[in-house]
């Protein structure tokens, strides 16, 4: 039976959508075309009627994570409040505890630094996007202005150290549960207490 055009970039889109939150779950090996198929409500040979092959997919499903947004990043206000929001929404047990429909870089940076160089520009261009908006957010700047290097020094040290965060709750979560709140508690913290003055 012939799929319509829509139909088809829907089928597309599906495959993507369950593709970028199955790998953040399980890692980029962790999963099969079958089990990205499944999820999407396809058969396995439809997947390469809409990708090249599989690095296509990963590549496309990586870039697609990378719309995720921190509690929603476009969705509430900049400044102090919208900042301490994210903040505690990035770092809380909801967010570790549900890698799949979180941050990619948190669940997939050391697969992409190990799949080579596609992948990693990939990443590149993720994480640049997410600098650039978080920097905007610590500064209360509208969609599009161009943050300060200030901002963005301070955007990228937050963004790092929340990451790394977020990985090591994960990591702890299932052996250390009180260890890995602390984690988040003292990170949290530690990024919203007011800077110290001479």
């Amino acid at each position: 039976m012939k799929v319509s055009k829509a139909q088809a970039a829907e089928n597309r889109q599906g495959i993507l959508d369950a593709a970028a939150r199955l790998y953040r779950e399980h890692g980029l090996t962790g999963v099969g075309v079958a089990d990205i198929t499944r999820d999407a409500g396809l058969t396995h040979g439809g997947l390469y009627r809409h990708f090249e092959n599989k690095d296509a997919l990963v590549r496309e499903a990586c870039a697609r994570a990378f719309d995720w947004s921190i509690a929603p990043l476009d969705g509430l206000e900049g400044g102090a409040d919208g900042l301490a929001a994210r903040v505690a929404g990035y770092l809380s047990p909801q967010h570790r505890d549900h890698p799949g429909e979180g941050c990619p870089a948190a669940a997939l940076a050391v697969d992409a630094a190990r799949a080579g160089s596609d992948l990693s520009e990939v990443f590149a261009q993720g994480i640049e996007r997410n600098i650039e908006r978080f920097a905007r957010v610590i500064e209360g700047l509208e969609a599009g202005a161009e943050p300060s290097p200030e901002g963005r020094t301070r955007a990228l040290q937050m963004l790092a150290t929340m990451v790394g965060g977020l990985v090591l709750a994960r990591a702890t979560a299932a052996g250390r549960p009180a260890l890995s709140d602390q984690i988040l508690a003292t990170l949290r913290e530690h990024l919203l207490a007011p800077p110290h003055r001479p």
